[in-house]
């Protein structure tokens, strides 16, 4: 993709064949995401979406969840480079959490906002330069995308028909057209795609 001015909004999801991001037992239940997640295939994918990102987008409950695991790993000399490579750009990068409930950010360089998703990210893609990665919130992102703010997508698609759960891709949105920036297949049937907005 070409860059004009501003910065690229970008999103990043792991989901199911069939579109969901998490199966029909809850938000908990990833059970058709963890053979995939930690593949070559997989870290990557991280290692991409995080290479011009500057600023991270997070909803409340990915926040507080990546708090209790990503910290650590940044100086874990037995994790996987990738890993430590980006547990140290989501522990150093500007973090804006978004959420109504949080009195005070749950980590360093994290700033709460109480906003909708659209006004937050139309206000930061006007100022500051890099990316904004939108990392695995997809309450975030669905908002995103029905205001077609969204530049680019990088997908996991994983193997699985998990047939219950949500879908990203919900009824209503607006018909937008996408290109392949880029596309990986990992030995166990993992899709890493990179799709970014024809505008």
């Amino acid at each position: 993709m070409t860059r004009t001015t501003g910065r690229l909004v970008t999103a990043n999801l792991a989901l199911t064949l069939d579109g969901r991001y998490h199966g029909p037992g809850g938000p908990r239940d990833f059970a058709a995401f963890a053979p995939y997640v930690a593949t070559d295939t997989a870290r990557d994918q991280m290692t991409r979406m995080c290479a011009d990102a500057t600023t991270a987008v997070l909803g409340r409950v990915n926040a507080e969840g990546f708090l209790g695991y990503w910290p650590p790993v940044a100086d874990d000399s037995s994790a996987d480079p990738r890993d430590r490579a980006y547990a140290r750009w989501l522990v150093g990068t500007e973090k804006v959490v978004l959420s109504t409930t949080l009195a005070e950010a749950p980590w360093d360089r994290a700033r709460v906002v109480d906003a909708p998703a659209t006004d937050v990210v139309a206000e930061l893609r006007g100022t500051g330069e890099g990316d904004i990665l939108v990392n695995s919130s997809a309450s975030v992102i669905k908002a995103l995308l029905a205001a077609d703010l969204v530049d680019r997508l990088y997908l996991l698609l994983v193997p699985v028909v998990a047939g219950g759960g949500p879908r990203l891709f919900d009824d209503g949105l607006p018909t937008t057209s996408w290109t392949v920036a880029y596309q990986e297949t990992g030995a166990t049937g993992e899709l890493a795609v990179v799709y970014d907005r024809a505008r």
